[in-house]
């Protein structure tokens, strides 16, 4: 956010700043989306919906999961939230009790411990690396996980890394997890972004699994505040107990919008989106190296570069955006481990700015 805050700054003063620091798409929701969205509001349909969501909507998750991932999951374990963070506090609110430990990535989202502060919980760090892409391994989770621990919370695209846990190795961790009794939160609001693999999601794997999911990055739907949660069958009426009261329920008018956002048309101009997307990554991975970052882990998904600026990172990023006025995230805001030397860049601007970016950069780096 300071550096955010700085680039504002400085565009008042009449500079032109190149943003990526900022974790959202340029692009706003396809056309069927709003045109829906549109139409509920003409049709009054405004009210406060179930806690759960709309039906439809949760017929529509349900029906998205079976034709992408050949996942069989009934409606009634899905709830429709106030976007993916809605989703995140209210599962922690569900599981996590005082004194509770939760395993989450360092580095990672840093939401991640927040939400389990917020119950009296311990976020207990994570170190994960560059050689197993920054994501859990089964010995790393066996080795953390103490008479505490509740469970562990990642997510598969990362933020800030761009990488992909392995299905087996995750697979791995939910039968340990299983074993203790233990919860497994999976983050997959990148989900719908992965590029040269194939995407998977969560869904099906054994024990206490909890998967987290949003209509803000792959959808384009950011400030609709719309998510939702697959939860086990047997902990969806205390979760709908918990919504009532944190949040009534997710925006009605962006519910009745989303269900355009399944329509072929819809899936299509998104599909268009990730290909762009995946234009960009293409372009700005090499183009980081040539200005001497290193990228110690590449990534194959959401829209990020996670690199090692090779000093720190809050003293590199404060002289590129000054000097260069190219705003960058510095790591020391997802972690400890091993985050002051990295620094994030989000492609989510278009190949013009991005091409100014890497001038301006390499600029910098001579």
């Amino acid at each position: 956010m300071d550096v955010l805050s700085r680039a504002h700054a400085l565009e008042a003063a009449g500079r032109h700043v190149v943003h990526m620091e900022i974790g959202e798409p340029d692009f706003t929701a396809p056309a069927p989306v709003v045109e829906a969205g549109v139409r509920a509001i003409r049709d009054g349909l405004t009210a406060y919906t179930a806690a759960l969501g709309l039906p439809a909507l949760r017929e529509a998750i349900a029906a998205h999961y079976q034709a992408k991932f050949g996942a069989r999951i009934a409606p009634s374990r899905i709830a429709v939230t106030a976007g993916a963070s809605g989703g995140l506090l209210t599962a922690a609110a569900l599981y996590v009790d005082a004194g509770d430990e939760v395993l989450v990535p360092d580095p990672g989202y840093p939401g991640y411990r927040h939400f389990v502060r917020a119950f009296e919980g311990v976020a207990k760090a994570l170190p994960v690396t560059a050689q197993h892409n920054f994501q859990p391994t089964l010995d790393m989770v066996r080795a953390a996980w103490g008479p505490r621990t509740k469970g562990l919370l990642l997510g598969s695209p990362s933020n800030p890394t761009g990488t992909l846990i392995d299905k087996d190795e995750l697979r791995g961790i939910a039968g340990f997890i299983a074993e203790r009794g233990g919860v497994l939160l999976v983050d997959e609001i990148y989900q719908g972004l992965v590029y040269g693999a194939e995407p998977w999601s969560a869904a099906g794997l054994p024990g206490e699994v909890v998967l987290i999911n949003s209509f803000s990055k792959y959808f384009c739907m950011t400030g609709w505040r719309l998510g939702w949660v697959v939860l086990p069958e047997r902990a969806v009426r205390s979760f709908e107990k918990l919504a009532q009261h944190l949040f009534i329920s997710a925006p009605s008018a962006a519910q009745h919008a989303a269900l355009a956002a399944f329509s072929p048309d819809s899936l299509r101009i998104l599909e268009q989106r990730r290909s762009e997307f995946a234009r960009r990554r293409d372009f700005l991975v090499p183009a980081l190296k040539r200005s001497g970052l290193s990228i110690p882990a590449e990534p194959h998904g959401a829209f990020y570069v996670y690199a090692d600026c090779g000093g720190d990172a809050r003293i590199f990023t404060r002289q590129l955006l000054e000097k260069e006025a190219v705003a960058a995230t510095p790591g020391l805001d997802f972690g400890a481990n091993g985050t002051a030397r990295c620094v994030r860049f989000a492609y989510t601007r278009s190949m013009e700015d991005l091409e100014e970016a890497v001038e301006r950069l390499a600029r910098f780096a001579r």
